[in-house]
This record gives structure tokens, C-alpha cells and sequence, in this order.
């Protein structure tokens, strides 16, 4: 079904414009604004490129979803998952990013979909990284080694928790833990959930419900914010081997089952 002209409609009156300042806005009359909300005209695909900058909404979600329940352009929900949230620009219009900071990483929980929240965070800009909005996390503790406590974890926004991809690194926003840095392996068609583990061996691995998983951002970069002791150093290095080595083992047992 194509729900694009009662969304174009919904989305301006959530905005507070008339049809008259709505054209004005993309250039356009308020007979083509009045055609189109009414179904009686199909947008070229120009003015549709234009309807998706002005409301940072990507065509396929303009069209194909009901966004009537919206009740903040900001903040739209489509059944449990939430594909808009506030971002920061700079002149140019590039996306810039927000950096969590350690003493407020607890404040994230509270403040994740508040855009003025998001608006007082320091930013930074890195233009080697891939398409995608991204965040910088603080990582606390020693459970993802060779990631020291206090580096910072660049992450990409992933709007659809199906499509992680199953044994990568991800920061995870959860309703119970916050901020959390992990191993995630998709365990939604087996229990509706997720299942977090460690790099350090000696954390347990845990499931958390998807219903409780509030954010999702996949890796992108790290930033130390200390520089490794030698003795670091080879740690790591021998605990990379060993993990390797467990991978190849469960591999191999697998193989011969």
C-alpha cells in the first residue's frame, strides 16, 4: 500500500504549516501540495527527493509505511522500532558526531531521543568514515580487550536489529544496563533475543530481549585515549591467539560431528 500522501499531509500538520507555507518552503504551489495530499497526483521523483531532505525521511519509508502515529517530526516509530532520531550538521550539511562523555553515559539512557539533550553534546568531525549517522561511546573495564577503559567506540547507527551482522562488535543501548560494548549474535528467530558476549573470556556471555534493546550501533572505529604498556601489548596479543584458536577448534569439532 502506498501511504505517501496522507504521510506528506500528516508530517506538514506535525510541522505547523499551512499547504500555502508548506509550497513556499519547497518551491512549489499549494494546488501541487493540495494534489498530492489528496491522492489525485503522483510526485515526480525530483519533488520527492526534495519532500525526503526536507524532512530527513527516506523515500521507501515515506511511501511505504504508516507514519500517522507520529506525534514529533523528530521521532517516528514504525511498530516497536524507531527509524528517525535528532542529528547534528554543520554548515555544510555533513553529519556530525555527537560524543557521549563518561561522567553523562548514564544520562544517555534518559537523554538518547531527546533532541535538546543531543544538540548540548561536544562534537567532532572524522570524514573517513562511512555513509551512516555515528556516535562516540566511552568503553568502562576491561571485558572487551584489547579495548582499554576509557578509548571511545565510533559506532553506526543501525536501524533495523534484524540486520546486525551476527558475531561483530556493537555498542547496545538496553533498557536495564545502558551503554553497553559487545559481541552480538542474533538469537531473534530462536528466542527473541539477543546474545551479548565478551571478548575477555572471563565474562560470561548474557541474552538480553529485543523488546529491551533501545539503540543499536555497529562499529565503526576506536579511539585510545591512553597509550598501551608494553605488557599490554603482548597480552593482547596472546589473548587474540588463544580466542582465534577457540574459533578454530569449535570449527573443526563442528566439521567432524
Amino acid at each position: 500500500m502506498n501511504y505517501l500522501s496522507q504521510n506528506i499531509k500528516h508530517m506538514r500538520t506535525l510541522k505547523g504549516l499551512t499547504q500555502e507555507q508548506f509550497a513556499e518552503d519547497l518551491k512549489v504551489s499549494r494546488s501541487r501540495i493540495s494534489s498530492y495530499e489528496e491522492n489525485r497526483a503522483i510526485p515526480p521523483i525530483e519533488f520527492l527527493i526534495d519532500l525526503s531532505n526536507y524532512f530527513k525521511i527516506p523515500i521507501d519509508i515515506l511511501i511505504k509505511n504508516d507514519l500517522s502515529g507520529a506525534k514529533d517530526v523528530s521521532f517516528i516509530e514504525i511498530g516497536n522500532r524507531r527509524v528517525l532520531f535528532p542529528i547534528t550538521v554543520d554548515g555544510t550539511n555533513e553529519d556530525l558526531i555527537e560524543i557521549i562523555p563518561v561522567e553523562a553515559s548514564a544520562g544517555y539512557l534518559r537523554g538518547y531521543a531527546d533532541p535538546e539533550y543531543i544538540e548540548h553534546l561536544e562534537k567532532i568531525k572524522l570524514p573517513f568514515l562511512p555513509t551512516g549517522t555515528h556516535r562516540a561511546f566511552p568503553i568502562k573495564g576491561d571485558s572487551m580487550l584489547p579495548v582499554k577503559s576509557g578509548s571511545y567506540i565510533v559506532a553506526r547507527f543501525v536501524e533495523e536489529i534484524s540486520n546486525l551482522k551476527d558475531g561483530k562488535t556493537y555498542i547496545v543501548l538496553t533498557l536495564n544496563d545502558g551503554i553497553v560494548y559487545k559481541r552480538v549474535f542474533n538469537k531473534i528467530a530462536e528466542n527473541n533475543m539477543l546474545l551479548l558476549a565478551s571478548d575477555n573470556k572471563k565474562y560470561d556471555p548474557y541474552y538480553v530481549p529485543v523488546d529491551e534493546v533501545l539503540e543499536l550501533w555497529e562499529f565503526t572505529c576506536s579511539i585510545n585515549t591512553q597509550e598501551y604498556e608494553e605488557h599490554e601489548l603482548k597480552i593482547s596479543s596472546i589473548a587474540s591467539m588463544l580466542n582465534q584458536l577457540g574459533i578454530e577448534l569449535k570449527a573443526l569439532e563442528k566439521s567432524i560431528k
